[in-house]
């Protein structure tokens, strides 16, 4: 039986996902650009542990927004402290319900990141974020072990267009977006 997800691994477990997303941003070569990190997102294989994770952030903060994406619900916790992860606050959490997939993990998978520019779909977002990391070409070529997903998912009452390119690389991932949760979230209403 696995150790189950809990508070107390999260907490143990987020000096360990700072250190290996600052490595990963500096493999991109994105550190220079200061870009805000909107939110953190975990990864759960069962409704259980999103249950318990949920009353966990709700005591750390608010939700913000609970949506249907891809047919399950995500949760976004608004918290009272930032996490800090190196130069970054980061003020909101993502938890989303287990899907059909299977996590080798549960816990933190990824942060995003807000790319200041006027993309609207996921090819003016490569293109905008190639012109400010032009290091980025042969990843965004698929010339390297890291692995890229364009996509542009959108909550059931989303009215603001947000490409999202990843980059993912073993059991994190990077992603980047025009705009942040919370302008997103904002666009619903």
């Amino acid at each position: 039986m696995t150790n189950a997800i809990s508070e107390r691994v999260l907490t143990d477990t987020w000096p360990i996902f700072c250190d290996r997303i600052t490595v990963f941003l500096q493999e991109l070569g994105l550190e220079h650009l200061k870009l805000t990190c909107d939110h953190a997102a975990l990864r759960v294989n069962s409704i259980e542990a999103a249950e318990t994770l949920s009353v966990y952030f709700q005591r750390q903060g608010q939700i913000i927004s609970n949506n249907m994406i891809n047919g399950r619900p995500i949760l976004i916790f608004e918290l009272n402290a930032p996490l800090i992860m190196g130069q970054m606050k980061i003020d909101c959490v993502e938890l989303p319900y287990p899907g059909n997939k299977q996590y080798p993990i549960e816990g933190w998978e990824h942060i995003e990141l807000i790319l200041d520019c006027t993309a609207t779909t996921c090819d003016e977002l490569k293109q905008q974020l190639l012109d400010m990391a032009p290091q980025l070409a042969p990843v965004l070529a698929g010339q390297s072990e890291i692995k890229v997903k364009m996509s542009s998912p959108q909550g059931e009452h989303e009215r603001l267009a947000n490409p999202t390119i990843a980059f993912k690389k073993d059991d994190i991932c990077i992603k980047i977006h025009p705009h942040g949760i919370k302008a997103v979230i904002e666009s619903e209403r």
